[in-house]
């Protein structure tokens, strides 16, 4: 038996009979009323999971693009069929924190629905509730980068790919809502509320009747429990974070595991394992089953411990991935300025699913190119406001000229396109090396004086004003040091000292920061004016 159809206890006669009707209304042999009765008289009801699993099922009969252009059909051909959810979960669960967060939006929802009641247009309420909706963009990361991939793990690929593809619909249709806004297109914005409002309740209503309650069937405990604490790391949409969901001997066996495989200083040996075992198809096996970080390996070009090697990876000024000749990936420099997030659970998965469907077509292409040896690289940049961000993918081929893989190697290239003239004297100021926090610092001022906005208004005593609704950018503008100050208060915000920061400092209120740090707004606010004032220019 297929083993994602034994998972699932899915029953073979009720299996048929969902394929068949649905293979014959999207054939146009069934209309939809005609189709409806024919479930309603031979199932009665239908399952979350029965109908995601006959949805996989179809893969090889339509392409994506087919069902993607049709879901919202087959979802009224269950219409009375499909049955609802409870969607109850236990406390801190990740899906019981993917409820939450819909819960939350929700409410920002019915916020829209009432200001689009109102004759008056006021900007200020309007920018407070896509300050909101601009951090769906997090939930939607946590799917496509934590919850899509265990799924793939059973072979449960075609949904979350075309789940992926209503994610950015609802990504694009927020942003590009938040920029009319911003740009004063009063008008124009009014006018794409509605369409992004229904895109967002559409996307969550599938989330709540399919894919949370499947993955819900599909996953492990020991799955949810190492997703929940990956999930920390990414963070989370309008809600405070949650605790770590907690299974009793799940996670003492996990922290066990943990400790075991740390290095120095508390790093975790997962990627000298993962570069362990891509050394060993050159050099041979390294150390057996376990990682020894003191072995001198023959590199070629020179002899290096794995430690060393891990060091080095680490501190290279670019971001580097690399996926082998099956297309899976395989490895991820795991730096601390990285551009783009990674999840390791991305490793061992195919290339082709960590990308929307939109774009899987170009991926396709260029492995297709250098695998054949027609191309050996191929180029892409992000020109952006104060962000210029390099990215190229080289073939990867051994001394025979064999293709082994892709190599994707990225770069924040903002500093460098500003250089002129020449430089052959040591200097010392404004070093670009990585991990500067004189860089860093004139990262996070050159974020904020892009931004115009009224400066922070000080009392009869000088005493600066700051509230939930202060800005990144203000507090930066004031000051510079607050970046290395909200380090100090929490790790988390070591993403303020990479390039992403000229992003987060146009957005980024007191209130969002707050949520993303796990701090009480007022409680934050406090410790912020404190310093601030303190260290007034």
């Amino acid at each position: 038996m297929n083993p994602l159809k034994q998972k699932l206890d899915i029953n073979n006669e009720r299996y048929r009979i969902i394929v068949s009707v649905k293979e014959d209304y999207l054939d146009g042999k069934l209309s939809l009323e005609e189709g409806n009765r024919i479930l309603k008289e031979k199932l009665g009801t239908c399952t979350p999971d029965e109908f995601a699993y006959a949805e996989q099922s179809l893969k090889g009969v339509y392409k994506d693009e087919e069902i993607l252009d049709r879901m919202d059909d087959l979802l009224n051909l269950f219409d009375g069929v499909l049955v609802r959810a409870e969607n109850e979960y236990p406390e801190n669960h990740p899906l019981w924190v993917y409820l939450e967060e819909i819960n939350a939006v929700e409410k920002v929802a019915l916020e829209v629905d009432e200001l689009l009641k109102q004759e008056k247009f006021i900007k200020n309420p309007w920018l407070g509730i896509f300050d909101s909706l601009a951090q769906w963009r997090t939930h939607l990361s946590r799917k496509q980068n934590q919850l899509y991939p265990m799924l793939e793990d059973h072979g449960f690929d075609r949904p979350t790919r075309i789940m992926w593809t209503f994610d950015d619909g609802v990504r694009d249709a927020i942003s590009a809502s938040y920029a009319l806004l911003r740009e004063d297109k009063y008008e124009e914005f009014l006018a794409s509320v509605p369409e992004t409002l229904a895109k967002l309740r559409d996307l969550n209503s599938k989330e709540l009747e399919v894919l949370l309650p499947t993955s819900f069937k599909l996953l492990s405990d020991e799955e949810f429990v190492r997703m929940s604490k990956n999930d920390h790391e990414i963070g989370y949409a309008i809600i405070n974070p949650p605790g770590l969901y907690v299974v009793p001997g799940i996670n003492d066996s996990a922290a066990q595991l943990n400790a075991n495989n740390s290095g120095q200083n508390g790093v975790s040996n997962e990627f000298l394992n993962d570069l362990a075992g891509l050394l060993s198809k050159y050099v041979g096996p390294v150390g057996g089953t376990a990682v020894n970080k003191d072995a001198v390996l023959d590199v070629a070009t020179g002899k290096l411990t794995l430690e060393q090697i891990n060091l080095l990876f680490r501190h290279l000024p670019v971001d580097l991935s690399y996926v082998d000749e099956n297309e899976l990936v395989k490895f991820y420099s795991d730096t601390p300025h990285r551009i783009f997030p990674r999840s390791a659970n991305v490793i061992g998965r195919e290339v082709k699913n960590c990308h929307p469907a939109k774009s899987v077509h170009v991926v396709e292409e260029i492995v297709e190119k250098f695998r054949s040896g027609e191309q050996s690289q191929a180029e892409f940049w992000i020109n952006k406001p104060g962000l210029f961000i390099y990215v190229i993918y080289t073939a990867v081929r051994d001394e025979n000229g064999k293709f082994r893989g892709v190599l994707e190697m990225m770069q924040d290239c903002t500093h460098i396109r500003e250089l002129e003239g020449s430089r052959t004297l040591l200097t010392w100021d404004k070093t670009d090396f990585v991990g500067d926090s004189s860089k860093e610092k004139s990262l996070a001022q050159e974020a904020a004086e892009e931004v115009e906005e009224e400066p922070l208004k000080a009392d009869a005593d000088g005493r600066f004003h700051i509230d939930a609704k202060t800005t990144l950018s203000n507090l930066i503008k004031q000051s510079p040091d607050i970046v290395d100050h909200l380090i100090s208060l929490n790790p988390k915000f070591e993403k303020l000292k990479t390039p992403m920061v000229k992003v987060m400092a146009k957005v980024a209120t007191i209130k969002m920061i707050a949520e993303r740090g796990d701090f009480d707004v007022d409680d934050l606010i406090g410790k912020i004016d404190a310093f601030i004032n303190k260290n007034k220019k």
